[in-house]
């Protein structure tokens, strides 16, 4: 397909294609909530789950299984949707989705339970990747960060109501409902994915597929979070099996690199590493997901044993933290559509991540609770400026057919420091509580109570006053230090990022590589056609220079920008 026809394609109302749009985004928050309130309800019904299933000791494989399927699965489903098309993968992963909470809905035992929870991990690493680069398929980016802001937004929604919904269904009609209600949920949104999302077609023949990249990154993947998962709790960071898995988890890495090499179509290719902007805006990310996983895991658990609050109570106070998230995301993402600027988001966003992780480090047992919920909300407000704006900054540096691998490959990096700012944070607060609790609490007193691995929240309240004063000493005294460790880690993101290139967000949609017999219906014009609020298309040459038939297309993205 020419230039000239897609422009011809283009023609049509605003209203029509703002319809459109917004018939597919509804289906994309859909299937990202469903996605986001999984996880959540399910971490929250977990304890209840393993009692009735008598597998306590299975427990970590439970959350594990997820995690370890949906980080193998990130960079899959994103080369495979630019090589084969996105709907039908979408569709796939929504019923892989669906069909291991029906596995897991109907276990009697943490064997099926685990298999379920690995299903669903399987169709969960497409839900939020391919809902992401969906919405770069038909919405330019000068227009997409408003929309890409809301996305950033169901976290947060997900992050506050899951647990509440979790615990609700695990109080009243059962744990099991947290997975029957995502068989509703998914086909509505299997529907609206058959009936709205019309996409181009891909007319290029049998795709080349990197078997062996993906085996050798699916193995260094999960060595990588099996040694985060497990070390400095199943089994002690010099033991046989941690320092196995992390020789394993190398040399898989080493040999990844050497055939993407020479991979006709690598599953990461190599070359996006030759980005200066994908390669700031992937270590900042990964550099966030360390400091914003390392928070919000442990944050609930120092409210609980510090504070006295319950479970319940503790997930509440976590509310000005995504309630800021919230509406940052989504004002960040107004401000980039409305004026075309973005790169000093991030850049302060970062900054402001690093502010509040200056001030958790200054908790003490006796800080009002407002004061720690306004620090959390500074944190949600750095998160909010970054986390979007960082995945819109990738999907501007490369052309539609690398979106959905370079998008993926960002958010793999970013789920891999995710991991591993919960094992590091973990294994840092473990250690220092240990070492603090043997120093302070009295002779025999932790035995007296249980022995310093079974302490509580509720057993902690109901102890004598001068143990209890120790015991919450050393829970503040051993996670707060923890954020100041990680500041100058934010700060070098933050500094990092100062050095993007701030490209030119691209108003149209723009297809170099449409073959001459694309097929594209009615509304899948109206879906390339510019978002704007006249209705007639918008000029996208700025000079008389661009409109030269000789002009190269600007950039190396080969797309048309503002």
């Amino acid at each position: 397909m020419t230039d000239t026809s897609l422009s011809e394609q283009g023609t049509s109302t605003a209203p029509t294609s703002r319809r459109h749009i917004l018939l597919i985004f509804a289906g994309l928050i859909l299937t990202m909530l469903l996605a986001s309130l999984d996880q959540s309800m399910f971490s929250t019904a977990l304890p209840t789950i393993v009692g009735e299933l008598n597998g306590v000791d299975s427990m970590l494989w439970v959350t594990t299984a997820y995690i370890l399927a949906s980080t193998i699965m990130l960079p899959v489903y994103g080369k495979l949707s630019d090589l084969i098309g996105r709907k039908g993968l979408f569709i796939g992963a929504i019923s892989l989705f669906v069909l291991g909470s029906i596995i897991g809905g109907m276990a009697q035992d943490m064997t099926v339970l685990i298999a379920g929870r690995a299903v669903q991990g399987l169709g969960g690493g497409g839900l939020m990747i391919l809902s992401q680069a969906i919405i770069a398929d038909v919405v330019p980016a000068r227009e997409r960060g408003r929309y890409m802001g809301i996305m950033g937004g169901v976290f947060a929604i997900s992050s506050v109501a899951g647990p509440l919904l979790g615990g609700w269904f695990t109080e009243g009609p059962g744990w099991r409902w947290g997975l029957w209600i995502n068989i509703p949920l998914g086909v509505l949104a299997i529907v609206s994915a058959v009936l709205f999302l019309h996409l181009p077609k891909n007319t290029a023949g049998r795709p080349t597929v990197d078997f062996l990249g993906m085996g050798l990154l699916a193995a260094a993947s999960t060595g990588l979070v099996l040694v985060t998962t497990w070390g400095g709790r199943t089994y002690d960071w010099d033991s046989a099996v941690i320092i196995s898995l992390i020789s394993a988890t190398i040399v898989a890495g080493i040999a990844f690199v050497l055939v993407e090499r020479r991979a006709a179509e690598p599953i990461m290719p190599l070359h996006l590493f030759k980005d200066r902007n994908f390669n700031l805006t992937t270590v900042a990310g990964l550099i966030t997901g360390i400091a914003m996983f390392g928070a919000i895991a442990y944050i609930p658990t120092y409210l609980q044993m510090v504070t006295g609050v319950d479970a319940t109570e503790a997930g509440l106070l976590m509310i000005p933290l995504m309630a800021a998230l919230l509406v940052s995301s989504i004002v960040s993402g107004q401000l980039v559509s409305k004026f075309g600027r973005y790169k000093w988001l991030p850049v302060v966003g970062t900054a402001v991540i690093a502010v509040s992780l200056a001030l958790l480090s200054t908790m003490t047992p006796s800080l009002e609770i407002w004061i720690l919920c306004t620090y959390l909300a500074i944190m949600g407000l750095g998160l909010g400026m970054s986390m979007q704006i960082l995945i819109l900054i990738v999907q501007n540096s490369f052309p539609g057919s690398q979106v959905g691998t370079a998008t993926a490959t960002n958010n793999y990096f970013r789920q891999i420091g995710a991991s591993l700012g919960t094992a590091v944070v973990g294994s840092l607060f473990v250690a220092k509580l240990t070492d603090l609790l043997a120093q302070r609490l009295p002779a025999g007193a932790a035995t007296a109570a249980g022995g310093s691995n079974s302490f509580t929240p509720a057993l902690v309240r109901d102890l004598p006053d001068a143990v209890r004063n120790v015991i919450v000493g050393a829970y503040n005294d051993a996670l707060a230090p923890v954020f100041l460790y990680m500041v100058p880690l934010v700060v070098a993101a933050a500094v990092l990022l100062l050095f993007i290139k701030e490209k030119p967000l691209a108003t149209t949609i723009e297809r170099e590589i449409l073959p001459e017999s694309l097929e594209i219906d009615g509304a899948d014009s109206a879906a390339l056609s510019p978002i704007s609020s006249g209705a007639q298309q918008p000029d996208v040459h700025q000079s008389p220079e661009d409109t030269t038939p000789s002009q190269p297309r600007q950039g190396a993205e080969g797309r048309l920008s503002s």
